[in-house]
């Protein structure tokens, strides 16, 4: 029997390692340990890795088949481990590759280019979903026609389309959070482009209202998930811009649809069933969109990526197993070690986690490798699909969250209702601006159609404005060098006041009144540029005669366009800073609101303007958007009382 030295390993087998020279394969280069001691430097890794392996062997037995499993929480930043490359009676040539693990990086880490087409994807999606809500409404009298029932029985499409909207988002978040985004957005796309074609081939009124409603499941997905894709990509302090430009994307989609639709209605309307191509020229531009999206969109949910990659390494190791090599090189931990025992389970651990748009961050205080490895038999779990509830209770969750949200916290009531009632004017121009300008003016449909272009002009030179102006709250003089919050250290106390010996007058004010860093800062410019609603609608109520310019209540739609812009916009920004983990409830919650009261607008838009008549309409509407505008100013002034009292915004500060 061969002689073996102190290590345990035949002394021939030693020399052999010796002499061996170091191979840069497939395995070492995608997965070899990345602990200091191993394969960190070009020159002596042939030596590194053989006193690692030594020390491991001296220490510890080396791994086998009857060697427990260890299991390791899996996050981001762990180190890939992998086999102990230097062992001279491994069979390099027939191990199995390590699996490509680029596919599996951070959202937060791709580059600049890739979030953009994910930006661009997602919202033009977003567009086309809501061109379909703005589509409906100028056909409705030949829709009406067409299945014998009256024009205000067809317009009731707009309100189950809305339904659909309101309704579907909490049910689908949970599957969201388990499944991924990509598999949620690839079935909606089917969904959508299903019953855009079943709404041209309906022959009777229930088929259409149904077919309205499950389009409207269907786009809901593009609308209120492209927010939770957007926080997958960027931190808090880069989303403004991606933001922005989703909120101007549903107000362009919005005021393009009846302006295509004017178009149809005029030229096709007396030719038989050409009218019906509003419907089918969307789901041919609908399927090439999901083509689009099935082929670029990629997943950007950290916490499924994280389980993803999970899976594929304890595939690897499994396979490696199966060629006899037990036990991968993994950093030694400290005490406060993320080993998981098993078969103990990580489980009732408080509520489901239902509320995260972004990645996962791994065990809190993950600990630090030292600076040598050792031989471990080891599994990959990731922590956020051990803390995740049953499915049932994340639904019951994500539906009864929202309206728990609603009525006991004043911010997200306040901000619904605000949100809400701009939204309902949004919708009141589907039905408005074609009877208005008809009934004043004489223009025909295609003419009225033209008049919504003053909404996509206001929605693009909105999101201007709005990317614009985030950069102004980053000015180096607004910028106070604290973080904002009642806890700050002493040191940033210190760069603050330095800070503020470096400017005077308008700066000085807006830094000791109006900090950049407060949460309400994403209301500072809101409490100016949402006055823009209620003045748009009383020069809508005052301009829209025969004596005056068919242009001033144009320019009037253009202004309450921006004023709807800023407080969509607002109101995503200031919820998600606020709620953080229950964004998705309290966003859910003014969703929900925003949509209902939004589908029921149109249908009291006719006996709103023959009742009382353009400037009655304009001024009553003008009088409720004015009062609502205090919202942003209370909280700007009180915001930070009215969070200390808010039970949840305080159990958020405790974590």
């Amino acid at each position: 029997m061969e002689a073996k030295n102190d290590t345990g390993w035949p002394a021939s087998a030693k020399d052999e390692r010796k002499d061996r020279p170091a191979l840069e394969d497939e395995i070492s280069e995608k997965c070899g340990p990345s602990s200091p001691d191993v394969l960190q430097e070009e020159s002596g890794t042939k030596i590194q890795r053989t006193i690692a392996y030594e020390e491991t062997v001296d220490d510890v037995p080396s791994p086998d088949s009857s060697t427990p499993i260890t299991y390791l929480y899996l996050t981001f930043d762990t180190p890939v481990a992998g086999p102990d490359l230097g062992n001279p009676l491994l069979d390099r040539e027939n191990l199995p590759a390590c699996p490509d693990l680029s596919r599996y990086a951070d959202p937060l880490t791709w580059s600049k280019a890739r979030k953009g087409a994910m930006v661009a994807i997602s919202c033009t999606a977003t567009s086309f979903a809501a061109y379909a809500a703005g589509t409906y409404s100028e056909p409705a009298y030949l829709i009406a026609a067409d299945l014998r029932t009256t024009h205000e029985a067809a317009l009731v499409g707009v309100t189950t389309f809305c339904l659909g909207f309101a309704i579907a988002p909490m049910a689908l978040a949970p599957f969201s959070e388990i499944n991924g985004r990509y598999p949620i957005f690839a079935a909606a796309g089917i969904l959508f482009v299903a019953f855009q074609v079943a709404c041209a081939l309906v022959t009777n009124l229930a088929g259409m209202l149904i077919s309205r409603f499950l389009k409207g499941v269907g786009g809901s997905v593009f609308s209120t998930m492209v927010g939770g894709v957007i926080a997958d990509m960027y931190e808090k302090e880069d989303r403004n811009t991606p933001m922005a430009i989703f909120s101007g994307s549903v107000l362009f989609g919005t005021g393009l649809g009846p302006l295509v639709a004017g178009v149809m209605v005029q030229r096709w309307g007396g030719e038989g069933d050409k009218w019906k191509w509003i419907f089918w020229h969307q789901a041919i531009i609908d399927f090439v969109l999901m083509v689009a999206v099935a082929s670029f969109f990629k997943e950007s949910r950290g916490s499924v990526l994280l389980s993803r990659k999970a899976k594929a390494l304890n595939t690897w190791y499994a396979k490696l197993e199966e060629k006899g090599v037990f036990g991968v090189l993994v950093p030694e931990l400290n005490k406060d070690s993320d080993v998981v025992p098993k078969p103990a389970t990580v489980s009732g651990v408080g509520m489901p986690d239902v509320e995260k748009n972004g990645p996962a961050l791994g065990l809190e205080g993950r600990s630090r490798p030292r600076e040598d490895a050792r031989l471990q038999r080891i599994r990959w779990i990731v922590k956020e699909d051990e803390q995740r509830a049953s499915i049932a209770t994340m639904v019951t969750v994500s539906l009864v969250r929202p309206f728990m949200l609603l009525f006991t916290e004043p911010i997200v009531f306040f901000f619904s209702l605000w949100v809400s009632f701009a939204w309902a004017i949004l919708y009141l121009t589907f039905g408005s601006i074609p009877l208005v300008f008809q009934r004043q003016y004489g223009f025909d449909d295609e003419q009225s159609g033209y008049v919504f272009t003053a909404m996509i002009v206001g929605s693009i030179i909105s999101t201007i404005v709005g990317i614009y102006q985030e950069s102004i709250l980053k000015h180096p003089k607004w910028q106070s060098g604290s973080g904002g919050s009642d806890t700050d250290s002493s040191q940033d106390g210190l760069e603050s006041a330095e800070g503020n010996a470096e400017v005077s007058g308008f700066w000085a004010f807006a830094r000791r009144k109006f900090p950049a860093e407060s949460p309400e800062s994403r209301l500072y410019f809101t409490c100016f540029t949402s006055i823009l609603l209620p003045v748009g609608l009383y020069l809508f109520g005052l301009g829209a005669r025969p004596s005056i310019h068919w242009m001033v209540p144009t320019f009037a739609i253009f202004l309450a366009t921006m004023g709807i812009y800023y407080i969509y916009l607002a109101t995503f920004n200031y919820l998600a800073d606020i709620y953080q983990a229950y964004a998705s409830s309290a966003l859910a919650a003014q969703s929900f609101c925003r949509n209902v009261l939004g589908g029921v607008f149109p249908l009291v838009t006719g006996p709103l303007i023959r009742n009382l008549g353009e400037g009655a309409m304009g001024g009553l509407l003008g009088g409720i958007a004015t009062v609502l505008t205090v919202v942003p100013v209370v909280l700007v002034l009180f915001g930070e009382n009215i969070r200390a009292r808010s039970s949840f915004a305080i159990a958020l500060e405790r974590k």
